[in-house]
């Protein structure tokens, strides 16, 4: 893995070195000092301190805008890694920030290797959002490759109490920690609230602002985690099945059990003998509904929910844009679903 990301910040660079030669706007974004601005898990060094002279430039700029009409070149530019990210950064920015998703729609972040392109959106970023924890294996090599001393990078799972992953290969391979901690509703307001500090560190003068709007999103959140406390507080059964274990976060919210037929990286298929073992789960914890992940295939969840007469219900893992649907709406969506097979 060590030598992977050493290879990864090599190619980058060189990547990033070759685009800045070809492309004359590039050939000013960022420096040698490859220091970065951090919120949560960052280095907070010499680079660490926006000048006065930019901060009253940024002052000066706000003062100049209608608050309501900000224009695109005015604009906070903020680079992010996937959808889950893309959204709470919009939701606490709204229309101060100009954000870009690395992460195509569609494709699965854990599989996801950037390109020259996106090291070149990140010398050129104001800010970088990503989830940390090993869900983007790339992130910190790619953007200490992108060599923008004035790059605030925000790890959003920062500060969340997170949960430890069991499988000795699963550890080896992508770190000790269970990364899906937007799905679950506390840990995502811990996301929300790193991402406000974050852009309040790269734009002070619309501190208030984002602390109004992360706030109001907070409340939101905060709302739905207790109805859905409520409702699972008051069913017998607890456990679910899903295909992909990416839902300690929320169970652990709404003290429920999942089990899954792929594991939380979503890699590979079960053997026999393991779904022999979801079959007997099933029957013995009466589960009536095994639950696929939008950008999954259903096929082996369809296998296991015929062995059990089960019906499949999608869920989301909010990795990519799925259905058209926010953030709540989704969370919503999967808590509603997960409630509605326990309560029958």
């Amino acid at each position: 893995m060590k030598r992977k990301t050493k290879a990864l910040v090599l190619g980058l660079t060189s990547a990033l070195f070759l685009s800045a030669c070809g492309t004359a706007s590039n050939s000013s974004v960022g420096s040698n000092d490859q220091s970065q601005l951090t919120t949560g898990n960052i280095d907070s060094g010499a680079a660490d301190t926006v000048t006065a002279e930019q901060s009253s430039e940024s002052a000066a700029e706000t003062a100049a805008t209608d608050p309501g009409e900000t224009n695109a070149v005015d604009k906070l530019s903020v680079s992010v890694s996937f959808d889950a990210m893309a959204e709470f950064v919009k939701v606490v920015g709204q229309d101060k920030v100009d954000v870009s998703t690395i992460i195509p729609t569609g494709t699965e972040p854990h599989d996801f290797e950037p390109k020259a392109q996106d090291l070149v959106k990140l010398s050129q970023a104001r800010v970088f959002v990503y989830n940390g924890l090993g869900m983007e294996a790339w992130a910190s090599a790619a953007a200490e490759a992108a060599q923008n001393s004035q790059l605030v990078t925000v790890v959003a799972a920062d500060g969340v109490e997170t949960i430890s992953n069991t499988d000795k290969e699963e550890i080896q391979e992508h770190g000790q920690y269970d990364p899906h901690v937007w799905l679950g509703l506390s840990s995502a307001e811990q996301e929300i609230k790193n991402i406000r500090d974050g852009l309040i560190k790269a734009d002070p003068a619309n501190q208030s602002y984002y602390e109004a709007n992360s706030q109001a999103y907070l409340d939101q959140l905060e709302q739905l985690l207790d109805t859905y406390q409520q409702k699972f507080a008051a069913v017998t059964l607890k456990s679910f099945v899903t295909g992909h274990a990416a839902f300690a976060y929320l169970c652990r919210d709404m003290g429920l059990e999942q089990n899954s037929v792929e594991d939380t990286f979503a890699e590979g298929e079960p053997t026999a003998a393991q779904l022999g073992e979801l079959v007997k789960y099933c029957q013995e914890h009466q589960v009536t509904t095994i639950f696929a992940e939008e950008m999954a295939s259903p096929a082996v969840s369809q296998t296991l929910a015929d062995e059990v007469d089960a019906k499949v219900e999608t869920i989301y893992t909010m990795e990519s844009a799925e259905d058209g649907l926010t953030y709540l709406q989704r969370m919503e969506s999967n808590l509603s679903k997960i409630y509605a097979s326990l309560s029958q």
